[in-house]
């Protein structure tokens, strides 16, 4: 997490951070991995005083599932739009990784992206890589 935290800060450093009367893109990045930081830090700190941690076994495999397909999700949005890698993404994480009814995980993940592209498209109009 500090490593995360410490990438998260040259990123938004080099995004620029302006300064408190006149914030940059790169303010709230840094305010957030600074968070990062401090947080990975205090629990390095504790990591040696505790002796409840859980083993990783195969019941974490869901886990790591979960960050391979937004890996996947973030490469390829820019290429191709995000509406197709929205709903597969959602598709995978509600049939697979929820275990919802096929039904219920196409109707939803259909329905989250006709929401996200209302709201961030349409209501907001951010610049992100879009089909339609």
């Amino acid at each position: 997490m500090t490593v995360l935290g410490g990438a998260g800060i040259a990123g938004s450093l080099s995004l620029g951070a302006g300064s408190p009367s006149a914030p940059g893109p790169g303010t709230w990045p840094l305010i957030v991995s600074g968070v990062l930081v401090v947080l990975g830090l205090a629990l390095a700190a504790r990591a040696r005083h505790t002796g409840e941690a859980e083993r990783f076994t195969r019941n974490g495999l869901p886990v790591a599932a979960a960050v391979a397909t937004m890996i996947v999700f973030v490469a390829v949005v820019a290429t191709i739009g995000f509406e197709i890698p929205t709903a597969l993404l959602a598709l995978v994480w509600l049939r697979f990784l929820g275990g919802e009814s096929w039904r219920l995980s196409i109707l939803t993940s259909l329905g989250v992206v006709a929401v996200f592209y209302a709201l961030f498209v349409g209501a907001l109009d951010v610049t992100i890589p879009h089909l339609f």
